[in-house]
């Protein structure tokens, strides 16, 4: 019966946060990027600047310098999806001799379907959905990401100017003297991890997004540095993101040379490039005690896009970061932290 209700009750959990995303999603965001400039406004506040002062400089900086880069890309960007039919049709044309093989393929397999199944049954009609393209799709997810962040930096900026308030309720919420500490002690290291994390991931990511586009220029691929500014935000998305520009600066790369060999430099380097900092930039940076295990990664990612999308995902490895420094930091779920976590070498012996 236990086990019953522990079951329904995680369905209606998972329930709730899927139909409540619209709320949920700023509020996450928001709880993510106050851990993350916590330390910087309590850094300032120690040179005697205002936490509500530095909590409208941080927030205020971050909007505009996010609105300006978008702002810069907006041309070239706009460019790119002006010209995605004629490179659609590009691409359909020199992939001509593939297409073919593949349709005589399907084509000899009905035949021999029709053989089998005999006189083919009267024609049905079928009725065609007019659903809206890629482009349109993709603009409206964009739009709809827009608002949430746009929310949620509102949020952390309240929750910023608010100073220690939470944790001072959170410690008062505590009855013994000996779990105010372990509470606070929590709170701070999660704080920590989290704050260095992001900011790590940040840095190395804005350095890939420059390795790449550099790359890229030299290579001869148009629109370089718009590349190298999509490899910066898709590599927040473990694993998918690489992947997903490896794919897209692939096809530009097949349409843009006429040689093969040429084409094939672009997603080599950026498939390398995102490798390099994926198996030995990242884990040297971020050290070993927030290192992740693979497989625990993968399920997270896969079930915040299930979940939230593609803001999910970029918010999984940070909430699964969360996780288990709270499970580091209690005694009962200290086995699930070091699932959680990568192994050690001496693991390897």
């Amino acid at each position: 019966m236990k086990v019953m209700l522990i079951g329904i009750f995680l369905i209606l959990l998972l329930a709730a946060i899927y139909f409540a995303k619209d709320v949920l999603l700023p509020i996450v965001l928001s709880v993510l990027l106050m851990l993350t400039l916590s330390p910087v406004t309590r850094g300032l506040e120690r040179i005697g600047v205002p936490t509500p002062v530095s909590a409208v400089l941080l927030i205020v900086g971050i909007g505009v310098g996010s609105t300006v880069g978008v702002y810069m890309m907006s041309g070239p960007v706009s460019d790119l999806v002006s010209q995605a039919p004629e490179i659609g049709d590009r691409l359909k044309s020199k992939l001509t001799p593939v297409t073919k093989s593949v349709e005589a393929v399907q084509e000899a397999e009905k035949q021999v379907q029709d053989l089998a199944d005999g006189d083919s049954p009267a024609p049905t009609q079928k009725v065609v959905v007019d659903k809206p393209g890629p482009v349109r799709q993709a603009l409206n997810g964009l739009a709809s990401a827009g608002s949430s962040i746009v929310a949620a930096m509102v949020l952390a900026l309240f929750m910023l100017a608010s100073g220690d308030f939470f944790l001072r309720r959170i410690i008062e919420a505590t009855p013994k003297l000996q779990d105010k500490k372990k509470a606070y002690r929590i709170v701070r290291d999660i704080e920590q991890q989290i704050s260095r994390y992001l900011a790590a991931i940040t840095v190395i990511n804005a350095g890939l997004g420059l390795a790449i586009g550099t790359a890229l220029f030299f290579i001869g691929m148009p629109y370089a540095f718009v590349w190298g500014a999509a490899a910066f935000a898709l590599n927040f998305l473990p694993f998918l993101g690489s992947l997903i520009g490896t794919i897209l600066v692939g096809a530009i790369a097949f349409v843009t040379f006429d040689s093969a060999s040429h084409a094939m430099l672009a997603p080599i380097a950026y498939f390398s490039l995102t490798t390099l900092e994926g198996q030995f930039i990242t884990p040297y940076l971020v050290g070993r005690r927030l290192e992740l295990n693979t497989v625990s990664v993968l399920i997270t990612v896969l079930f915040w896009i299930w979940i939230w999308g593609i803001l999910g995902a970029l918010m999984a490895v940070p909430f699964l970061v969360l996780i288990k420094v709270i499970c580091d930091n209690i005694e009962g779920w200290r086995v699930f932290g070091s699932f959680l976590g990568a192994e050690k070498p001496s693991e390897h012996h």
